[in-house]
């Protein structure tokens, strides 16, 4: 088994199937003792701006801005170098905990031995 897992959103708002499907497979790693690594690219980025989560409703779904902290409190939320860029994002507009990282950052943490990479 995987001693930690990186999990990629590849997706925002327009997709909140698959958007919340990710952040809970992350959340519910966490929460099962897995160290856990959350990638937000694409439109996903806006995930970690504050309040925007929170405009993500989804029925039967679990609140995105609370999966999103979960992440946070125990484990790691990286938004893509070139996604933020596109947006006009720094660090400075996300949720205090996240960070910024490009390619060569996920690609070292997805090679990591004892690592599970999972994109959605």
């Amino acid at each position: 088994m995987a001693s930690s897992l990186v999990v990629k959103v590849t997706c925002g708002p327009e997709a909140p199937e698959r958007l919340n499907q990710g952040l809970t497979v992350a959340a519910t790693a966490l929460a099962s003792g897995v160290e856990v690594s959350l990638w937000l690219t694409g439109d996903a980025a806006w995930m970690a701006v504050p309040g925007r989560a929170e405009e993500v409703a989804l029925p039967h779904g679990a609140p995105a801005a609370e999966l999103r902290d979960a992440v946070l409190a125990g484990g790691s939320v990286t938004v893509c170098t070139q996604c933020a860029a596109r947006r006009e994002l720094t660090e400075a507009d996300l949720v205090p905990g996240a960070r910024i990282r490009g390619s060569a950052a996920f690609v070292e943490e997805i090679m990591a031995e004892g690592t599970q990479a999972l994109v959605y």
